[in-house]
């Protein structure tokens, strides 16, 4: 979460530039042949990239939902997991930030066009996931999220 979080309000560009930050990621989650590309969604790649810069491997996809087979599956949210949700003409991945009993406080690329905390019900998450090899904490706090989207444009 601490990689993650270091870019909370990075935009992903223009329309006539991509910012270089975002096309990193693509790089760093395994397809460094996307340079300047603002049609493809980059909410797995910028999962890929936190997972790569922390030393983990990622799916090497950038199929948000690729994440629905990744590593050891989580029955519940816990802070730092990874979830996923289905949405038309694809899906989204992001890292668990909090949680209550009635929304998923996700920490995500493409998020509204940059990484940001957005808000999204419970019911309409997919998966939970932890990288596999990655001892699961057991003192993880979840801490309240102030200044969360909601409405969040995924493409």
């Amino acid at each position: 979460m601490v990689i993650a979080s270091k870019y909370i309000g990075l935009h992903e560009g223009t329309s006539v530039k991509a910012n270089p930050a975002v096309v990193k990621f693509f790089s760093e989650s395994g397809h460094p042949e996307i340079k300047n590309d603002h049609t493809t969604p980059w909410c797995a790649a910028f999962v890929g990239a936190v997972l790569e810069e922390a030393g983990i491997p990622n799916t090497g996809s950038l199929l948000a939902l690729s994440y629905v087979k990744y590593g050891q599956k989580l029955n519940k949210p816990i802070v730092g997991a990874i979830a996923t949700k289905k949405r038309v003409g694809g899906g989204h991945v992001f890292f668990v930030a909090s949680f209550d009993d009635k929304y998923i406080y996700g920490l995500g690329g493409n998020q509204n066009d940059q990484v940001s905390i957005a808000r999204f019900p419970l019911s309409v998450i997919n998966s939970y996931c932890w990288p596999a090899g990655v001892p699961i904490p057991n003192n993880v706090i979840n801490t309240v999220v102030a200044n969360t989207t909601t409405n969040v444009k995924e493409t």
